[in-house]
């Protein structure tokens, strides 16, 4: 699949939706990233993401209802889909991958 690689906004973004359960929506995801890791973020670029995830088909999304707080407008929700956990999945296995062929961490876990 093209584009197939995620980056660590990206990766965020999934880990952060995986984590919201079914009240992934832009807005709920950025307060949510800026608690977790606290970093500011604009919402477009947290749209931006949501979107090109989407692209990618790491990401599904669908519409709430309509709401009178919201003028009328739909809340579009997001979902982790099965290539989503498998790219977190494989960032995850690299990641692991690079931090255990670091020899002063190699080290330095087996003297505890």
């Amino acid at each position: 699949m093209k584009g197939s690689h995620i980056g660590e906004f990206e990766e965020l973004v999934l880990l952060t939706i995986a984590s919201m359960g079914n009240e992934a929506y832009a807005v709920a995801l950025k307060e949510e990233l800026e608690n977790v890791s606290t970093r500011k973020f604009n919402i477009s670029a947290v749209h931006s993401a949501l979107y090109r995830l989407e692209k990618k088909g790491f990401l599904s999304s669908f519409f709430g209802g309509a709401s009178k707080k919201r003028g009328g407008k739909q809340k579009r929700y997001f979902q982790v889909t099965h290539a989503g956990f498998a790219a977190l999945q494989a960032s995850k296995d690299l990641k692991e991958q690079l931090w255990r062929s670091i020899p002063q961490l190699s080290f330095s876990r087996t003297l505890s």
